[in-house]
């Protein structure tokens, strides 16, 4: 089972302490985290995985943000697959489009073909933005569950489930 953890670089400092014990949580019911090496959520998200074999960390290119994850690198599918859903995608620099191809993989797996069960994220004022909006896109196309940590339903929803050892979804 494969969980997308991602969000905002600005993420507040006590939510990336809940992020890190959410993916210890996670990791007790099972899960594989499926994150992309970002400073701010996506480093709170593994930093709270003992075990490397239960992540998958996407980068956009080998050691960004000095991450040795070993899946790295955006395949010509990604890519298409990211112009399909990011509404600027001609104003992006190959940066910009490595980071947005990325992001597919976070949702899908690296065939983009396996779905993560559910995303979990924080996004700045509850809204789809950036990197995380564009996860946030696919996740809704494809049916997969949403929980923005930044909506206080949402949080209370993943709260609740914590505290009484259950599954998200």
């Amino acid at each position: 089972m494969f969980y997308a953890g991602i969000g905002s670089r600005l993420t507040p400092p006590e939510m990336l302490a809940f992020m890190s014990r959410l993916s210890r949580y996670l990791y007790g019911l099972g899960y594989t985290l499926r994150s992309g090496g970002a400073a701010g959520a996506d480093t709170a998200f593994e930093v709270g995985v003992p075990d490397p074999m239960k992540m998958e960390i996407y980068l956009p290119w080998k050691g960004f943000n000095g991450n040795h994850s070993l899946l790295y690198g955006v395949s010509n599918d990604a890519l298409e697959l990211a112009k399909q859903y990011h509404p600027g995608w001609s104003y992006l620099s190959n940066g910009g489009r490595l980071f947005h191809g990325r992001n597919c993989y976070q949702v899908l797996g690296k065939d983009l073909k396996t779905p993560s069960r559910f995303v979990v994220c924080w996004t700045k004022d509850g809204k789809a933005f950036g990197g995380t909006g564009q996860a946030i896109r696919i996740a809704i196309d494809k049916n997969i569950p949403i929980f923005n940590l930044r909506n206080p339903d949402e949080m209370k929803h993943v709260q609740d489930c914590m505290i009484q050892n259950k599954d998200f979804v």
